[in-house]
């Protein structure tokens, strides 16, 4: 059974209502941008930052992986508040 198909109450059982279905929507398009966000991160600064792969990270990656990680949430965030304020 998937998310959408969970009952609501004063609605047909099959259906959900509008604001329980754009809830889950939100949720799951949530969940997505996440995931999305964290695979970009990942692909990024492992590139960027680890130039010989083994078996653990050396400090100097580390600390790269750690300040490109916290750069790149630092980016997304600026660009985010630049985006939904223009929109008001």
């Amino acid at each position: 059974m998937d998310s959408f198909s969970s009952p609501s109450s004063g609605s047909s059982p099959s259906q959900p209502s509008p604001e329980v279905f754009m809830d889950q929507l939100k949720t799951q398009l949530a969940q997505a941008y996440a995931e999305e966000f964290l695979e970009t991160v990942r692909g990024k600064c492992f590139t960027k930052c680890v130039t010989k792969p083994g078996s653990s990270l050396s400090g100097g990656e580390s600390s790269c992986v750690s300040r490109c990680v916290d750069r790149y949430i630092e980016a997304t965030g600026i660009i985010s508040r630049a985006l939904f304020s223009s929109q008001r």
